[in-house]
């Protein structure tokens, strides 16, 4: 099982260093969110700073952007990290797609569909160097003049994998994507019962073969070296929770485990300005169900057995220990007894 780790948010002239340093701890890749900055520039510095790590943004918001820029920026990248990208790609929700990125929603699983779909002809049509005729419903790509062609990438285009929480959307990434980036906010029963039978019907819909789409699971983990650290990283966790659970679209996983109610109760306080109030409502319970916790060589062994399902683990760490050993340690017990792929 490959393991990947989120670059450091906060400041991304760091991006290198932090790779450079998440490298050297034995990690397979790092992660580059769409969040205070833009996903794709700090895997710029991560490429340069490293040599063997991948380099994926997890997520860069589709709707946001079109083919022909997500394009451009992710072939250039797979030509910066020498074949190291992975562009994952995620749609958001309508709020943010109409009134913070001011883009048409509309039509959201077949937009992603037919996204991945483009890009792929305009890849086509820079390494095969053949004609670009795509005509989609949604996106229309036919004119790309040899001056503006960056032609054949001599590492080929790079993998794309979509991000899908509801089963339409992971439909979607079983037919047209590589991978299937999994939210945080997930269980192994919602896994087993309601994505991996979407993400086979969508697989089975293309004609392929559901064991070549690479499954990475990001997994909320909470560390500490002792109980009062643990609890600590237990809170970080439930304001995260909180926020995730508000969210209309995430409410399907919640409505699985008997928790749907909980969904409108958290989307009225964010409504309300309450935010600092709405990790009480997270219990013990559901901590327990999304993520894992304890000691770095506890949750190394229990990421392993929770995680069977998929290729990659990406740990979304709430971690309290400040010990650098603490990574170290998280990949001894993930990687223990031959589980390292």
């Amino acid at each position: 099982m490959k393991v990947d780790i989120a670059l450091p948010a906060a400041d991304p002239a760091e991006a290198g260093r932090a790779a450079r340093a998440f490298e050297e701890h034995g990690f397979d890749g790092v992660l580059s969110f769409e969040g205070p900055h833009d996903p794709f520039l700090p895997l710029v510095l991560a490429a340069q700073a490293t040599t063997g790590l991948e380099l994926t943004t997890a997520v860069a918001i589709a709707l946001a952007r079109n083919p022909m820029v997500c394009a451009y920026m992710a072939n250039d990248l797979q030509l910066i990290s020498r074949g190291r990208f992975r562009l994952g790609l995620g749609s958001q929700i309508r709020p943010h797609i109409e009134k913070r990125f001011s883009q048409t929603w509309s039509r959201p699983n077949a937009r992603m569909r037919e996204f991945v779909l483009a890009m792929r002809a305009i890849f086509r049509s820079w390494n095969e160097r053949a004609p670009l005729r795509f005509e989609g419903e949604i996106y229309r790509h036919t004119l790309m003049p040899p001056f503006f062609s960056p032609g054949p990438n001599p590492f080929g285009p790079p993998p794309i994998l979509l991000a899908g929480f509801g089963p339409s959307m992971i439909e979607i990434a079983g037919e047209v994507a590589d991978g299937w980036i999994i939210h945080p906010l997930h269980s192994v029963s919602y896994v087993d019962h309601v994505a991996l039978p979407a993400l086979h019907a969508g697989a089975t819909r293309a004609g392929r073969d559901p064991a070549t789409i690479e499954i990475s699971a990001q997994t909320i983990v909470m560390v500490g070296s002792d109980e009062a650290q643990i609890a600590r990283a237990r809170q970080g966790a439930r304001l995260q929770l909180a926020f995730y659970g508000s969210t209309p679209a995430y409410r399907g996983m919640l409505e699985h485990h008997g928790w749907g109610a909980l969904q409108p109760e958290l989307n009225r306080m964010t409504r309300e300005g309450r935010w600092g109030e709405m990790s009480a409502l997270i219990s013990d319970q559901m901590l327990a169900v999304v993520g894992v916790c304890g000691t770095p060589l506890e949750v190394g062994r229990k990421l392993r057995e929770r995680n069977r399902f998929a290729r990659r683990t990406s740990l979304v760490l709430y971690d309290e220990t400040g010990d650098a050993a603490t990574l170290a340690t998280i990949l001894d017990g993930l990687r223990a007894d031959g589980a390292a792929a």
